[in-house]
C-alpha cells in the first residue's frame, strides 16, 4: 500500500485556488517565448511542460516543432490550455498531476520545462528529482522563477508572514536565487546558465494591480478570503501590498516591473 502524501491537503488548496489564474496569461505568454527561447528548444524534441497552467509554454513550444505534453495539479487551468492548443490544431496531451508524483517513464523528454509552477511544489528536492528522471542523459531541464528580493519574491515572503505555509513547506521563491539552485542542482547537472528578463503587466494604478492579483494568484486568493471577517487584518495587508507594488509600477507607461531569473542546464 503506498504511503500517504502528507501534503496532499496542501495540494489541494493550492489546486483551488490556482484555478482563477487565467486571466494572468496575458502577461506570462512573452516570457514563455523567452523561455522556449532561452532553452534551445527545437523541432521534433520531446518536451514536458511542468506545472503548464494555460498553456503558454507548451502551445509555444508546439509550435516550434517540439513534440508536447503538459502536466498541472489545476483541472480548470488545463481545460484553457486544451483550448489553447485547439485553436491552432496541435497534439498536445495536457495531464492532470504533480510535480512531485511525474506519471512518466524515466529519460522520456529531450527537454524539460517550468515557468513559475514547480517553484510550488511543497518539497523541491522531490520535484527536481522527478523532472531530472524523466529526462534523458544531456537533455536540458530550464524554468522561470522569481528571485526572493525583487517584486514577486517580496510579495510571496509578505502573504507568507500573514498566513504561514504548513511545517515542511518549502518557500517558493528560493527556487530564485542562483546560489540555492546550484545546490538544488549540485552533482546531477553541467552547464548551469542563468539569464534575467522582465515580465511587465499593464495596470493603471498599485490599486488597480492589487485588486488583479488578489483575483488571480492563488495565495492571495486564498489570504484575502482568510481575512474575510477581519476587516482590520484586511486592511493592514492591502496597505502593505500596495506600497510595496508601488515600488515596482511605473506610472509613465502603466506597467509593473516584475523581473524573472531563466535558469537551464543539461542532465549529466
Amino acid at each position: 500500500m503506498a504511503a500517504q502524501d502528507p501534503f496532499a491537503g496542501f495540494k489541494a488548496i493550492q489546486k483551488e485556488a490556482w484555478s482563477l489564474f487565467s486571466p494572468m496569461e496575458a502577461f506570462t505568454t512573452p516570457p514563455a517565448a523567452k523561455l522556449v527561447d532561452f532553452a534551445g528548444v527545437k523541432p521534433g524534441q520531446k518536451l514536458l511542460d511542468v506545472g503548464c497552467g494555460t498553456g503558454v509554454v507548451a502551445v509555444t513550444a508546439a509550435r516550434r516543432g517540439a513534440k508536447v505534453r503538459g502536466l498541472d495539479l489545476s483541472p480548470v487551468l488545463l481545460e484553457r490550455a486544451r483550448e489553447h492548443a485547439g485553436f491552432v490544431q496541435l497534439d498536445i496531451d495536457f495531464t492532470e498531476g504533480d510535480a512531485e508524483k511525474l506519471p512518466y517513464g524515466d529519460g522520456e523528454f529531450d527537454v524539460v520545462l517550468s515557468q513559475f509552477g514547480h517553484m510550488f511544489a511543497p518539497r523541491p528536492e522531490i520535484a527536481v528529482g522527478e523532472m531530472l528522471r524523466v529526462l534523458k542523459g544531456g537533455g536540458t531541464i530550464a524554468f522561470s522563477t522569481w528571485p526572493p528580493h525583487l517584486y514577486t519574491g517580496r510579495m510571496f515572503a509578505l502573504v507568507a508572514r500573514h498566513v504561514p505555509p504548513p511545517e515542511g513547506v518549502a518557500s517558493p521563491v528560493l527556487w530564485g536565487d542562483p546560489k540555492i539552485i546550484a545546490e538544488r542542482l549540485s552533482g546531477k547537472v553541467k552547464g548551469l546558465a542563468y539569464e534575467m528578463d522582465m515580465m511587465t503587466p499593464s495596470a493603471l494604478s498599485p490599486q488597480h494591480f492589487r485588486r488583479l492579483m488578489e483575483a488571480t494568484a492563488g495565495p492571495l486568493t486564498k489570504l484575502v478570503q482568510q481575512y474575510k471577517d477581519e476587516p482590520d487584518k484586511l486592511r493592514s495587508f492591502r496597505s502593505e501590498f500596495e506600497a510595496l507594488i508601488t515600488e515596482y509600477f511605473d506610472p509613465g507607461n502603466n506597467i509593473m516591473r516584475m523581473q524573472f531569473l531563466m535558469t537551464k542546464a543539461q542532465k549529466g
